[in-house]
């Protein structure tokens, strides 16, 4: 007897243990740690200790805009592109997937979910914070890129 589609894809979804607020704060510190770790060398060498203790200037130069910003958003596509997670996911055994298939998402849902990363904290934070009252734990930037963060999924 061949299982409808519908049915199927219930089956799988049972199968699925959503990952919750908390814990992608945790995997976020990581990441984040991580992160410092990697740029802040890289700027204290491009700008001296005046970098870290000036806080009138917003802008340091082109060292800033890539270390600050396309870099971090390089590395998160790159490893959520071949490992559908970052460190801080694969550290508390996440991973990133589609909603509907619960299959491995698209480039463009990967860069979709990233920018929806501004979306969901403009109105402070809101977005992010939805994470913890959702049904199927997505913030507003899985829900924009129909994606889901998951700890197990089985296959059969």
């Amino acid at each position: 007897m061949k299982e409808s589609p519908d049915l199927a894809r219930q089956l799988r979804e049972a199968a699925v243990e959503y990952i919750g607020f908390w814990p992608r704060v945790g995997a976020t510190l990581i990441d984040t740690l991580l992160l410092m770790l990697l740029t802040a060398p890289l700027l204290y060498a491009l700008y001296g200790e005046a970098y870290f203790s000036d806080s009138d200037t917003l802008y340091w130069g082109t060292g800033d805009l890539l270390l600050n910003y396309l870099l971090p958003a390089a590395l998160v596509l790159l490893f959520w592109n071949y490992r559908s997670a970052t460190p801080g996911k694969m550290a508390i055994r996440a991973r990133i997937v589609d909603a509907r298939s619960l299959g491995r998402p698209t480039t463009g849902q990967l860069i979709i979910r990233y920018l929806g990363y501004f979306v969901a904290t403009i109105p402070l934070g809101l977005g992010l914070l939805w994470v913890a009252f959702d049904r199927r734990k997505q913030g507003w930037h899985d829900k924009l890129a129909k994606t889901v963060v998951v700890r197990r999924f089985y296959d059969g």
